[in-house]
């Protein structure tokens, strides 16, 4: 029978914008009900009040909630949602009913049912469905549960995992048609609840329709400050029904965001919004005719799918915004580019024509003395910091690996991780959880609302083991990293490089439903130059074996710790940087898109010294015999000197003005730009003759360089920086020009738009 309504429900989908139910609350409210009314025997010695729980009523005033389904049905709902917002665990703690959630949601489910079948008898050529309600509780995941200690939460990923199974359980056993958590705005708890529901159906071999809706606020975000789109990322992995938004703003402020959602989404999308925003009073002032007019051009636009109000509406708004819906077509879903998209707080969706994408390698213990220091020291704070840094410079994603001996790995990640999503600056970007540990890739991931990536699994110990955990990556909603690994051993030749790719890419795909653009193979970037002779064509080997696996596993992308190719030369700034710059020009030409690297520690790939980048890459492709000893032989040389991390040779400092200016954009230097400038002001005629020469000559070979793969967004993000204080410092100086050339006092023209 289930199964039967699932196709019925697809069915009236494809035929109408589907009508949901206004507010249940509202409605109740109405009813001006005591706390011995909603105590009723049941509860008359209950130690908490329950007046404000509504979800009690089911259990207390059956027939109250079951007319309440009934009103909004005859006001022409194809949908009623269920009387449980709050009714998991996490949801009845706080009026000491846990041991009722069953009994509360499978009661709610049968009214709702009850209400849905009669009138599917009444009119059957408009069947009627019911949704099983799921809140977001009062419990946050993003949010810091202490205001002294943002580190600090109120539950765990696990409790409200189990939280919401339960729940799951009873309005699937009660008979709902489909489940809709609604009203997220933590976006890591969403997370949870949709693992829940995703592990309730494989447990129990069922499945049924899942529509999963989240709400945003002023300024267009969740209240974890995730963006739409970034939202939509994180919880794209589920195979959902439909996405929306509800609750919050009212529906003239979600217009935007509903557009956009509906332009992302390939998937079926809702709007359920309030009558408006609270007014002083906590009302809603927004008439139905006001939502129904505005909802109605939703339609008119093809956003919508399925409709209805949330806070403050009344089976009088649901009538309203059902007739102006009527006559609409419902929306056509999209067909959206397969692309690797991923998020923080912020959308980073990885494109055909995008840049190398640098992940930030300092908060990795094993990569960063400085940074295992911190942790082992408990000096948190500063360890964020480093986190800030590497995004500041140009990382797009950010690498935390807890991987140490003296340390327990999984509550150092679970710190560090709730620590840094109190950053505005740092949780913005995706994290790549790192570990050779699953257990810590599962506490890192628990604590990610955004859409990340899981460093790494393999097939080191088997099929088996690496199918378990590639479905729990994918049902957490994280991009995977492969290493080129099984097991035989760690890839080495270009053949076994490829063979493991193919093997892992298929299972993947074809095994577990992993999407090929969510799938990031690490062949494995290896040491060269350190005087083996099977060490010499390592380079070599992973830049052909990227360029095969990008042909042969289309979608998939390729990743590598950057700074494994010149670990022999730790120590030496100027040698590794050079060899990190060059590896990095040549394999990203191969197939590389992104990689672990120090996002401030690049050389320019053109300002290499030519005899460096000659011996470099003399290395890198095994160009001679002696290629190790000569190089070996040149970083004595260079032995101690400052590389990109510890400061620039000043010997420029010699150059023309001309030659200062565009080596300091360049290079991304602005401890001399205010200086070089004012020199340069004292013989060019006007501010923008600097501005139009010297800078912009310099800017235009950063875009060449760009352009060419010879500089990195990090890079360009620097010079862009010493351009802006080299403008910032001429414009007072441009506005006294202006002032005595007369020119700030010309009219300025009008420009007229017409339709």
């Amino acid at each position: 029978m289930a199964g039967e309504r699932t196709e019925l429900l697809k069915h009236s989908l494809t035929e109408r914008i589907l009508v949901l139910d206004g507010a249940m609350g509202t409605m109740v409210h109405r009813l001006h009900l005591t706390e011995e009314d909603a105590r009723g025997k049941r509860f008359a010695k209950h130690t908490k009040d329950v007046k404000n729980f509504v979800d009690v009523l089911c259990l207390t005033q059956p027939d109250a909630i079951r007319e309440i389904h009934r009103e909004y049905f005859a006001a022409g709902a194809d949908i009623v949602e269920t009387n449980t917002f709050g009714s998991s665990r996490a949801g009845v703690d706080e009026f000491l009913m846990s041991e009722h959630v069953r009994e509360l949601n499978l009661a709610a489910a049968r009214l709702a049912r009850e209400a849905a079948d009669e009138f599917t008898k009444l009119t059957p050529h408009q069947p009627r469905f019911v949704a099983g309600s799921i809140g977001p509780t009062n419990r946050q995941l993003s949010i810091a549960g202490k205001v002294d200690d943002p580190g600090h939460r109120n539950a765990t990923y696990d409790e409200m995992v189990d939280s919401y199974y339960e729940q799951v359980a009873a309005l699937v056993d009660g008979g709902v048609d489909l489940l809709l958590p609604e009203t997220a705005f933590d976006s890591l708890v969403f997370k949870a609840c949709l693992f829940a529901i995703e592990k309730y159906f494989d447990d129990h071999g069922v499945r049924i329709p899942v529509l999963a809706s989240f709400t945003i606020f002023p300024g267009g975000r969740t209240l974890s400050m995730q963006t739409v789109e970034a939202c939509w990322n994180s919880i794209s992995h589920i195979p959902l029904l439909g996405v929306g938004l509800n609750c919050s703003l009212g529906p003239d402020m979600m217009r935007a965001h509903v557009e956009e959602l509906s332009q992302i989404a390939p998937v079926l999308v809702s709007c359920h919004p309030n009558a408006g925003l609270p007014n002083e009073f906590g009302g809603f002032d927004e008439s139905p005719e006001m939502m129904a007019k505005t909802l109605g051009e939703f339609a008119a636009n093809g956003w919508l799918n399925i409709v209805g109000g949330c806070c403050g509406t009344t089976p009088a708004h649901i009538a309203a915004i059902g007739d102006a819906v009527r006559q609409h077509k419902p929306r056509q879903v999209p067909t959206i580019e397969p692309l690797t998209r991923l998020s923080g707080t912020e959308a980073l969706t990885i494109r055909p024509e995008s840049n190398f994408i640098m992940i930030g390698e300092r908060t990795n213990i094993t990569g960063s003395k400085a940074f295992m220091r911190l942790i082992k020291g408990n000096q948190y704070e500063q360890a964020v910091a480093v986190a800030r840094s590497q995004v500041e410079n140009g990382a797009n994603v950010l690498d935390v690996n807890m991987d140490e001996a003296l340390i327990d790995g999984v509550a150092a990640m679970t710190r560090f991780m709730n620590l840094i999503a109190a950053e505005p600056e740092v949780t913005r970007v995706p994290v790549m959880v790192d570990s050779s540990k699953w257990e810590v890739i599962e506490a890192g991931l628990k604590c990610s609302q955004g859409k990340g990536i899981a460093n790494s699994i393999s097939l080191k110990e088997g099929e088996a083991k690496f199918l378990q955990q590639a479905k729990l990556l994918r049902r957490y909603g994280a991009a995977v990293v492969v290493m080129a690994f099984d097991e035989e051993g760690q890839a080495v030749t270009v053949e076994d490089k490829v063979r493991i790719c193919q093997r892992a890419y298929k299972l993947l795909t074809e095994t577990v439903g992993f999407p090929a653009t969510d799938i990031i193979f690490d062949p494995n970037i290896l040491t060269v130059a350190t005087g083996i002779e099977e060490h010499n064509k390592y380079a070599i080997n992973f830049i052909e074996a990227a360029r095969l696996i990008k042909q042969l596993c289309p979608g998939a992308k390729i990743s590598g710790g950057v700074s494994n190719i010149s670990f022999s030369f730790r120590g030496n700034n100027v040698v590794r940087e050079a060899m990190h710059s060059a590896f990095l020009y040549h394999a990203i030409r191969a197939g590389l898109d992104m990689g672990i690297v120090n996002a401030g520690q690049l050389a320019v790939y053109e300002e290499i010294p030519k005899e460096l980048l000659e011996r470099v890459e003399d290395v890198l492709f095994d160009r001679r015999p002696d290629a190790t000893e000569r190089l070996v032989q040149f970083a004595e040389t260079v032995k101690g000197q400052a590389g990109a991390a510890t400061g620039p040779d000043l010997t420029w400092r010699q150059g023309t003005v001309q030659e200062r200016l565009a080596h300091a954009l360049i290079k991304g230097l602005d401890e001399f730009v205010v200086e070089d400038v004012e020199e340069a002001r004292q013989s060019y005629a006007t501010c923008l003759n600097i501005i139009e020469g010297p800078l912009m000559a310099g800017m235009s070979v950063v875009g060449d360089l760009f352009g060419e793969g010879k500089m990195f967004l990090p890079q360009v993000v620097k010079s862009a920086r010493v351009m802006k204080k080299a403008v910032a410092y001429l414009l007072p100086f441009m506005e006294e020009e202006k002032l005595k050339s007369g020119e700030a006092h010309q009219p300025r023209g009008k420009l007229l738009l017409a339709p």
